[in-house]
């Protein structure tokens, strides 16, 4: 049997607003089956997702695995498209509770399998690591509001020299390349679906850029320093094709999470891709891509931007300097968060866990065979 494929995203990410969640897009109200994994930090969530991610994928079913944006090797939950299945880790800071109970969400509470008493008698350990997490986070934001700041200042010299009659003329093409054939689908709302591609990360700014892309033929890469209006295009695109009644996955920058940074449409097979430098992905790598580079760079005056040729250089390093100051409190934050888990998982019967993980995908299996019925 062919394996399903892997596509991977950030239902949450720690951004220059703090704490930002589109996990209302993980899937939609109406599916088969929503359970919410609930129970404290080491006890086993994301392991009881990922198994029955991995053990769905070898039967064939594509999987989505929505990724820690604070913890590079964990996951918030885990989805079956193909029957319309999500287990979704419920507990803080992206706090999920059934909203239609019964009918199609519910809880699964792996706090039902620890020993109490172990972890009453490290109650202390827990409360003061718990605090301490929560307190490097708050720093850490605080770094990314700082970051945000300067990011304003330099995005204004750019901006100050950018000629938007020719970035308008450019988009203006641009929409004309990718939707001057298409007929407009009005049958129907279409369905845009937020969430992140990247994250700022303990291990700094990673991205999965490329699993998003497997069913794409045709990229657009729209370059340029910030404030040459990338943004403002990338948005202008998931517009138009909303408008026109195209489904969409739009993925939101990391650091400014009300900013778009990645459009797919997949009717089309096309996506439009904001190059960030901090992010790091190469569309070269793709294969079997046409790709299209547009660099919004070429309209800047340079003779007005070099008056803040100074003024830009301190503002990148200074940038520069926040940004890394803000990961280097997430990851002492993943660090205190490992200690907390050390009290917890001595106090957890795994064996037991592992039962109910079996259960559970018996039940999800039972699930697919009713959808594919």
């Amino acid at each position: 049997m062919i394996k399903g494929k892997v596509r991977k995203f950030f239902p949450g990410g720690n951004t220059c607003r703090g704490f930002y969640s589109y996990y209302d897009y993980i899937i939609k109200p109406d599916a088969t089956r929503i359970l919410v994994i609930k129970g404290g930090p080491g006890v086993g969530k994301s392991t009881f997702m990922r198994k029955i991610g991995e053990e769905m994928r070898e039967r064939g079913y594509d999987i989505e695995y929505h990724c820690c944006s604070s913890d590079n090797g964990s996951i918030d939950g885990v989805v079956i498209p193909d029957i319309g299945v999500a287990l979704i880790d419920g507990t803080a800071p992206h706090v999920v509770d059934p909203k239609n109970p019964g009918a199609v969400d519910e809880i699964i509470h792996l706090g039902d399998f620890w020993n109490e008493d172990l972890l009453r008698a490290n109650k202390e350990n827990v409360l003061n690591s718990n605090r301490r997490v929560g307190r490097l986070f708050q720093i850490a934001y605080c770094q990314l509001a700082e970051a945000k700041v300067i990011k304003d200042e330099m995005e204004s010299y750019v901006t100050e020299s950018q000629n938007f009659a020719l970035v308008n003329r450019a988009t203006a093409d641009l929409l004309q390349g990718i939707f001057g054939r298409v007929t407009p689908q009005y049958e129907q709302e279409p369905r845009d679906r937020h969430l992140f591609a990247s994250a700022i990360s303990p291990e700094g700014v990673v991205n999965h850029i490329g699993t998003l892309l497997q069913d794409i033929t045709q990229i657009y890469v729209i370059k340029g320093m910030p404030g040459t209006g990338r943004s403002t295009l990338v948005k202008k695109i998931a517009g138009e094709a909303h408008a026109l009644g195209l489904d969409t996955e739009v993925y939101h920058c990391a650091f400014e999470p009300e900013e778009i940074d990645l459009v797919v449409i997949p009717s089309l097979q096309a996506a439009v891709l904001k190059n960030v430098a901090e992010v790091g992905f190469d569309p070269g790598v793709l294969s079997n891509v046409k790709v299209t580079r547009i660099d919004l760079d070429e309209f800047v005056n340079r003779r007005v931007l070099d008056v803040y040729s100074v003024e830009l250089m301190s503002a990148k390093e200074r940038f520069a300097a926040a940004l890394n100051r803000a990961i280097r409190y997430i990851s002492d934050a993943k660090l205190t968060h490992d200690y907390m888990e050390s009290f917890y998982i001595p106090a957890m019967d795994f064996d037991a866990i592992e039962q109910k993980r079996r259960e559970t995908l018996k039940r999800i299996l039972q699930y697919a065979e009713e959808v594919e019925v």
